[in-house]
Formats: structure tokens, C-alpha cells, sequence
């Protein structure tokens, strides 16, 4: 394990919902766009267009970018930039308000909730856990947001993942190694924060100690930094199960509609899609974890800390989620990102 670098998560599809708006009259056809140039685009138009923007995602199938909007005059320069224009009725703000209003009325363990830009709601989950009492206090909540929520309910309970076994363990405990880092020269790895809160000395699959924790964030957010103590390798790759590796060379922000692929030690190589970003999930006794992005891709525990990412770039940290690689279910991601950021760290 340790020689291949990383053990890692996957998700590609793209499933749309259908979305309360309507479509913008074409000017152009919008442009084909690889998912990082439509990011950049979208980094783009989101400040050329102020708070007349609504939220972005990415239409694998078309391979183009599609930009929500509040009027047709902003329509118009998303198509000039060679975007999709949707025309929808809720801003950012209204989303922002609605996601506040959860917090403040609706904190209850085993829910969650994310901004959806290809329905312009917040879409709240409750797990199987959520009593009737909870249900009804939470759907009443959701109802007086009107338009700008949704409830769901999953058959799965949201819990971190992490389990006892093999990979790199420690305490008991075991997870997946996310991607390797470096920090002022020297070797390091994260994975995700709710692992290093309870292990503090990790070892490899064969029992070798490989590295202490130098940093730990849980539940504020869910990252963690090892750093190597063994002369081991550390490549910048993720372990694809099938003898080969994907090299991983930087990272990227989450973008909806994003096709990914994740890795992890307990059910190797999935796909699936970004779903949501921004999410906040409650996985009980107090661990709110903020920020996270939330994807249709299956994960299992073990695989807590595993990377997530497209083609060559970092974009998560398995966190936790619910189902398995049988019924399927979400799962949310630290971004890789704030992680490097908050750590001081690159990959490599």
C-alpha cells in the first residue's frame, strides 16, 4: 500500500434533475469544454456576473458548462462566453438564507443539505435514524423555505467511515491514505480529520509504523497530516486495485456534474458524479462537519480519508456517508484544497 502511494475513491455519471427554470434563448451553441476549462470558465463568468449568478455545474454529456442566472441580460453575456444561460428563481443569496435558516431551526442529527445548482435548491437529506417527531419538525422547516428546498429522505445513516482492519491502521482503527504531500521538503499525507482525532501513529497493511499525525481538524472540517517517520516511497499516485496507478500531479476544485473516481482499501475503485457542494452533514453527537462536497459514489467503512479525484487532480478526502457498495447511497468529501491550504502542503 504504501509503495503505490495512496489508497483513493472514484465517481463518474452525471445524472441531471430536472430543474425549476427556464432555458435562456440560444444565441450560440455553448462550447465543448473539458470539466477544467469549464471550472475556469465558470471562475470567470461568476465574477464578471456579480450576484447576477446562481450557481454553475458541468454537463458531462454535452461536455459543456452550464450557468444559472437571474436574468436575460446576464443570459446573454454567459452565451457570449460560450456557456449554457439557465434563467432560474432563487440567487445565491436566497440559497444562502435558506441554508442558514437549517442551521438555526433544523440541527438534527442524521440530515444533511447541499446547494444544488441543477435544481437551484438546497436539497436536505434525513437518514434512516431521523425519528417522525424529527421528520415532521424537519419537513416544516423545509416547507416554510418554499421553493428554494427540498426534503429527501436515505435509506442508509450518515457516519463517518473508518473501521478496524488492515491499510493503514493504528488504535484498532483503520482508514485509507489520501494523497501524498510534501511541506518544506519533507514527505507527508492527508486523509481525513476523524481518523487522525483517534489515531495518532499509522502503520502499513504488513504492521511497519510509517508516520505520526502533525495536524488534525475534526469536526470544524475533516483533514488530517501525517508525517512519514519510515524511508518508504511515497509517490504521487493513487492505487487503482488493478496494478496500475493514476498519477496525481495537483488539485482542483469540485465542480456539480464533475465525473470523478475514488479508491479506497475497503471497496477499492467506484465511480460517480459531484452532486452538491458546500454540504453540511450531522453525523450525530455533535459532529457537524461543514464544507464538504457530496456525491452519488459508494463507500464503505475503511475507506474514511481515501482520495477522490479527475484524471490527474486531488479534488477530495472520503469523510463519511451512507450506504454501501451494494445499495449505493452518498458520500461527502473533504476538499482537497482547503486541506492543502489550511496545512500549508502541496502534492507531491
Amino acid at each position: 500500500m504504501v509503495g503505490a502511494g495512496i489508497t483513493a475513491l472514484v465517481a463518474a455519471g452525471v445524472t441531471f434533475q430536472t430543474a425549476n427554470a427556464s432555458e435562456a434563448p440560444k444565441t450560440a451553441a455553448p462550447e465543448t469544454l473539458s470539466v477544467t476549462a469549464a471550472g475556469e470558465l465558470a471562475s470567470t463568468l461568476l465574477g464578471d456576473l456579480g450576484a447576477d449568478a446562481a450557481g454553475t455545474y458541468y454537463d458531462a454529456q454535452a461536455k459543456s458548462l452550464v450557468v444559472n442566472v437571474l436574468d436575460q441580460s446576464a443570459a446573454q453575456t454567459v452565451e457570449e462566453a460560450g456557456a449554457k444561460a439557465r434563467v432560474v428563481e432563487n440567487s445565491l443569496a436566497d440559497l444562502k438564507s435558506a441554508r442558514t435558516a437549517l442551521t438555526k431551526d433544523a440541527t438534527i442529527p442524521g440530515t444533511s443539505w447541499a446547494t444544488d445548482p441543477t435544481t437551484n435548491k438546497v436539497v436536505v437529506t434525513a437518514d434512516r435514524t431521523v425519528s417522525e417527531a424529527e421528520l415532521a419538525k424537519l419537513t416544516k422547516v423545509v416547507d416554510g423555505l418554499g421553493a428554494k428546498a427540498e426534503l429527501k429522505r436515505t435509506k442508509g445513516e450518515y457516519k463517518p467511515f473508518v473501521a478496524g482492519g488492515d491499510a493503514i491502521t493504528g488504535g484498532g482503527g483503520r482508514c485509507s491514505l489520501g494523497f501524498n504531500v510534501t511541506k518544506g521538503g519533507e514527505p507527508y499525507f492527508i486523509t481525513a480529520g476523524h481518523c487522525t482525532e483517534s489515531i495518532s501513529t499509522w502503520s502499513d497493511s504488513s504492521g511497519n509504523v510509517i508516520g505520526e499525525n502533525a495536524a488534525s481538524s475534526f469536526p470544524d472540517n475533516d483533514y488530517g497530516l501525517v508525517k512519514y517517520t519510515a524511508d518508504v516511497d511515497h509517490p504521487s499516485e493513487v492505487n487503482l486495485y488493478n496494478g496500475s496507478s493514476q498519477a496525481i500531479s495537483g488539485a482542483a476544485e469540485a465542480t456539480v456534474g464533475m465525473q470523478v473516481t475514488r479508491s479506497g482499501s475497503t471497496t477499492q475503485v467506484h465511480d460517480g458524479t459531484v452532486t452538491g457542494l458546500d454540504a453540511t452533514v450531522n453525523y450525530g453527537n455533535g459532529d457537524i462537519v461543514n464544507g464538504l462536497i457530496q456525491t452519488d459514489v459508494c463507500a464503505e467503512p475503511g475507506d474514511s480519508g481515501g482520495s477522490l479525484f479527475s484524471g490527474d487532480q486531488a479534488i477530495g478526502l472520503t469523510s463519511g456517508g451512507s450506504g454501501d457498495c451494494t445499495s449505493g447511497g452518498e458520500t461527502f468529501f473533504q476538499p482537497v484544497t482547503e486541506a492543502l491550504s489550511a496545512t500549508g502542503t502541496q502534492i507531491g
